[in-house]
């Protein structure tokens, strides 16, 4: 496999941009991109996945292509059709570095970057096809619970063919996600493909896999768009492709039945020893959980995704769930343009039982910063 990394010299100086702030974004931001790359970790089972995959036999003239963890927003966006309204766009679901630059929210922009390798360009020019793959973490506001965290891990893959050596259609892609599910699942797995929709395939199909008596989605793919083809400067009456993405989290906790996310980044032996692909997980026990609410009143502007991870920063791994318990206006009590929130924040820690005194300077942290940073009225 030919390994392409990009050059990543932009994102130095955007590093060092966010290393002279000392708002509270930049600092979470640094913390994200200081974390560990699980794919490329040895042990963990994100890691055994991408080697699993890289091994299948069609891929092995595939690129693996390295790119930026900050790209620009341009290029994650617009190039890939999403719709000037989706919310992916919002600053409540992505992180930006400043206006034109994120945090990367899906490895399928390695598309662009592998298009513009010099050897991939003389390989379209001479009509020959071309392969790739990319993966690593990727960076996305969301809730808090055992099965999501802003950070977790992509792969992606395609392939594109001069129509005069293969025309590529839907049933090329079918024996893709099949070698995939047999790769990751086992020659065994029951799998089924529904149709679908994404930005940049079509058509496009899911593919679930059926687990405990249960249908589980854990792969997006398609045939790309021929209007993304054209905005990447491939003309797309004489090229057609497959392409597929998914989260890694999503298949490894399929496979070995793991109950909480968090477990991946563990470092308890006894835990490690336990996340092996195909092996179901036992829990080293279910420690109890401490809870605690926290209840204030806001401008209407408030962003939950920005309170998530306000809440993640202070309690980190020890934040198991957080549930809105109360959501409310009532101009006469709280003034114009006001709402309150209730949340109850779930402290547990997979490895080992929380204490009251270890949990209580996180919940007064946690009330000092839900004042200062979003000006709020405690209750």
């Amino acid at each position: 496999m030919n390994r392409i990394v990009i050059d990543k010299s932009k994102e130095d100086l955007l590093k060092i941009e966010l290393g002279n702030r000392t708002d509270f974004e930049a600092q979470r931001i640094r913390r994200y991109l200081s974390m560990p790359d699980l794919t490329r970790t040895p042990g963990s089972p994100l890691h055994e996945m991408v080697e699993r995959i890289l091994v299948i036999p069609d891929f092995q003239n595939f690129d693996i292509v390295t790119t930026p963890e900050i790209v620009p927003a341009d290029i994650s966006f617009d190039l890939f059709d999403f719709p000037k309204d989706h919310p992916v766009r919002s600053k409540s679901d992505t992180y930006y570095i400043d206006d034109n630059h994120i945090l990367r929210t899906h490895t399928t922009i390695m598309w662009y970057y592998h298009l513009q390798d010099e050897s991939v360009i003389k390989r379209i020019a001479e009509g020959r096809p071309i392969g790739a793959f990319s993966f690593g973490k990727v960076f996305r506001k969301d809730e808090i619970d055992r099965r999501h965290m802003n950070i977790f891990h992509q792969i992606d893959g395609w392939y594109l063919s001069p129509n005069d050596k293969k025309v590529i259609t839907q049933k090329d892609l079918e024996k893709v996600l099949g070698d995939i599910a047999n790769a990751v699942f086992g020659a065994n797995v029951e799998y089924r493909l529904n149709p679908d929709t994404f930005p940049y395939t079509d058509p496009s199909l899911e593919m679930e896999v059926k687990k405990n008596d249960k249908w589980i989605e854990v792969v997006g793919s398609g045939v790309v768009k021929s209007t993304v083809l054209d905005k990447f400067g491939v003309d797309s009456k004489n090229w057609t492709g497959w392409a597929f993405g998914f989260g890694l989290e999503r298949l490894a906790i399929v496979s070995m039945d793991l109950p909480d996310i968090r477990l991946f980044w563990s470092t308890d032996s006894r835990v490690t020893k336990q996340l092996k692909l195909g092996q179901t997980f036992v829990e080293v026990s279910k420690y109890p959980p401490i809870t605690r609410d926290i209840s204030f009143v806001v401008d209407k502007d408030f962003v939950p995704n920005n309170y998530f991870d306000l809440i993640r920063d202070i309690g980190g791994d020890l934040v198991e769930q957080v549930e809105l318990l109360d959501k409310f206006e009532d101009e006469k009590k709280f003034g114009k343009d006001k709402v309150s929130y209730t949340y109850r924040i779930i402290y547990r820690s997979p490895e080992r039982t929380l204490k009251t005194e270890e949990v209580e300077p996180l919940q007064t942290k946690l009330y000092e910063e839900t004042k200062r940073q979003f000006n709020a009225q405690l209750r």
